[in-house]
């Protein structure tokens, strides 16, 4: 093989690797992102669930489904972010996760070391995920994943900046 040859497959080497850390670096902090930026449930900061302000059935609806009242725990929205790969992830998860380390951790270990060529999904199915997204909380007034967008160029700016 001529020193042409081997220069250029090295050259295609190196750009390979390069597409997978840049695609690998910019999934992780698009991941961490949008979960830094959910809010964590605090009824004190919610307009309308005091008792009685939205009917005794909601009231007892709320309570009983654990979003209010006693054993209330925030951190299920957080917990609920789901990232498929090729396709796009169902469900939910009762899980809590109110600093959001196990669920960045989840994600970000489920990034191939190949990541380039493949097609993400970022989701959070949680009924209650749009309305967040539309600024119904006070922590996130301009959502989260559109601010993340907004700042995609970046994130990928980053990424390059960081290759050797």
């Amino acid at each position: 093989m001529t020193t042409f040859a081997i220069d250029m497959q090295n050259f295609v080497k190196k750009c390979k690797k390069n597409a997978h850390e840049v695609v690998a670096k910019t999934m992780m902090d698009i991941t961490t992102s949008v979960i830094e930026r959910s809010p964590v449930g605090d009824p004190s900061q919610w307009e309308g669930w005091e008792k009685g302000s939205i009917g005794a059935n909601s009231d007892h609806w709320l309570v009983k489904s654990g979003f209010v009242g006693e054993g209330y725990a925030g951190g299920r929205f957080r917990a609920n972010w789901q990232l498929g790969i090729g396709k796009l992830p169902g469900g939910t998860t009762d899980d809590r996760d109110k600093d959001g380390k196990r669920t960045r951790a989840k994600l970000h270990a489920m990034i191939p070391a190949e990541a380039a060529g493949k097609v993400y999904y970022l989701t959070n199915n949680l009924p209650y995920a749009w309305p967040l997204e539309d600024g119904h909380s006070k922590q996130a007034p301009h959502g989260m994943v559109a601010l993340t967008v907004v700042e995609f160029q970046d994130y990928i700016n980053k990424a390059l900046m960081g290759l050797k």
